[in-house]
């Protein structure tokens, strides 16, 4: 049931008499002005912003809203809840919500019904199986290409491999190596997709087991090898620095030099500004036959466990997962729906980009939220390094890697 402060003020008075008197002193307004929702909204502001009048009119109440940076109102979440100085409602990114519902710091919520949310979505926001968060934004990472050198999106590696036989792709100094098709697999973000396309994992049971690790797995040093051809016989030896691969595949796609990267929809205005005639397409199907398969993203809305209004927030989330809400999220910002009515609006609208996260994220691995996912990415940082250099063969970057995030995850955990 809804709570409206509103109502609650009139069921108190005695007569319609009191409520006039009341209504006429302007005490009944005040009172509501009273309860206030403090919501820090960073990335979601404007929009939030633009539509937050219908929440304060239907509830009776009084929105502050906050444009602070997302990760420092997480991270001073245990300081500022204690001190009386936190929101009530934050917006957080998914691999966070299993660490600050473990700690304590967030509170459960239950999921608006009318968002059709899929196993992927509820999988994003809860933890030893309830639920933490209300999914606002899906995002995952796709094939951008440039149609002044490709007429339409290559549908798979084998493709992606045969524009390397292309002499206008060649990289000048080195010999037999082309920036046709780039990746930055020495990010293991970027490369998780090829791993759990061959079979590779992070952690077992649906990323909750952190003592199953998937890395050195059969599947995963198979994609590790696929990714070493590349690296070894295709790639300038700028792909194997990771400080600057994201500016080298930055920069070659923008010169015209690549006619196709694999990358985030974070990265689509920087290309447009940069007047690359983009298209933007699924990513294309592995040599196994089977589906690129990265991790899922995105953000969602989590309610502080030092609220006194968790009735109200929880009202909150449920009207910002609205479908009304959600499409005009969409409408304004481009962030692509986690509510699916909304997402079926939004996949209508005809978009490349939306249209390609969408396609991608059905196929994508939520990301684990277990505080020991931490320690992966420290772990698997130089993994396809060592690999790709020719340091280590697949098997053994794969089990120094997982040996490491092991140690990691006994010692801190």
């Amino acid at each position: 049931m809804k709570l409206n402060l509103k109502k609650l003020a009139i069921g108190t008075l005695s007569t319609v008499t009191a409520l006039t008197t009341l209504v006429s002193t302007g005490v009944l307004v005040a009172d509501a002005q009273e309860e206030t929702l403090v919501i820090s909204a960073a990335g979601e502001y404007d929009y939030v912003k633009n539509h937050i009048a219908k929440f304060e009119e239907e509830y009776g109440v009084k929105v502050e809203l906050l444009d602070a940076d997302m990760f420092d109102k997480l991270d001073g979440l245990a300081l500022d809840g204690p001190a009386g100085t936190a929101p009530d409602v934050l917006i957080a990114p998914y691999d966070r919500i299993g660490s600050l519902a473990q700690t304590g710091l967030i509170n459960e919520v239950t999921l608006n019904e009318e968002a059709g949310y899929d196993d992927t979505d509820k999988q994003q926001v809860s933890t030893d199986g309830a639920v933490y968060g209300a999914p606002a934004v899906i995002e995952t990472v796709v094939l951008y290409y440039n149609k002044d050198l490709l007429p339409e999106a290559p549908k798979t590696f084998d493709e992606l491999r045969e524009l390397t036989k292309d002499e206008k792709y060649a990289f000048a100094g080195e010999d037999g190596k082309s920036t046709a098709f780039l990746a930055q697999w020495t990010n293991f973000y970027h490369s998780y997709g090829l791993l759990a396309g061959y079979g590779g994992y992070v952690f077992g049971e649906d990323g909750t087991n952190y003592e199953d690790l998937g890395l050195n797995s059969e599947g995963a040093v198979e994609g590790i090898n696929y990714a070493v051809d590349w690296f070894q016989n295709v790639w300038p030896q700028g792909m194997l620095d990771v400080s600057s691969v994201n500016d080298f595949v930055m920069q070659q796609f923008t010169d015209g030099k690549a006619a196709a990267i694999i990358d985030g929809p974070w990265q689509a205005a920087a290309f447009k500004e940069a007047g690359v005639n983009l298209g933007v397409a699924k990513i294309p199907t592995l040599p196994n036959g089977e589906e690129y398969k990265p991790f899922a993203g995105g953000k969602g809305w989590v309610v502080s466990a030092f609220t006194d209004k968790q009735e109200l927030a929880q009202e909150f989330l449920n009207w910002v997962t609205s479908e009304e809400i959600q499409t005009a999220m969409y409408e304004e910002s481009g962030q692509i729906p986690a509510n699916h009515v909304a997402r079926e609006v939004a996949a209508e609208a005809g978009n490349e980009l939306t249209t390609a996260v969408i396609d991608v994220y059905s196929n994508a691995v939520p990301m684990p939220n277990i505080p020991q996912m931490s320690e992966v990415w420290a772990g698997a940082e130089n993994l396809m390094f060592d690999a790709g250099s020719g340091n280590k063969s697949a098997q053994e970057a794969a089990d120094d890697a997982v040996e490491l995030i092991k140690q990691s995850i006994e010692q801190k955990y």
